[in-house]
């Protein structure tokens, strides 16, 4: 009997040792869920930030060509002929 007793001790010790194990990996995991989430954010707001920029970006190199700039005149002509395509249209759409 006493070998049986032996083992059913070693198997608890195991199934506990099991436990705990599965304890600290849940909690690992719950912290790892938590960085995920903030790095996720995080990549948000910097998408957002280069867009942002990227749009300031257009914009000065439209006032750069208006002021005389050679570089993107042709880019700047494009840029105001939609413009007065779209203003066109839309009083077009108007006097309907």
């Amino acid at each position: 009997m006493s070998k049986i007793e032996d083992i059913v001790d070693a198997l608890e010790n195991k199934i506990s040792k099991i436990l705990h194990k599965q304890e600290v990996l849940k909690q690992t995991n719950a912290k790892l869920s938590m960085k995920l989430v903030e790095q996720e954010q995080k990549l948000l707001e910097h998408q957002e930030e280069i867009s942002s920029w990227t749009e300031k970006y257009e914009t000065l190199k439209i006032a750069n060509s208006m002021l005389g700039s050679d570089e993107n005149k042709r880019e700047t002509k494009l840029k105001i002929n939609a413009l007065i395509r779209d203003i066109d249209h839309c009083i077009g759409q108007l006097s309907e």
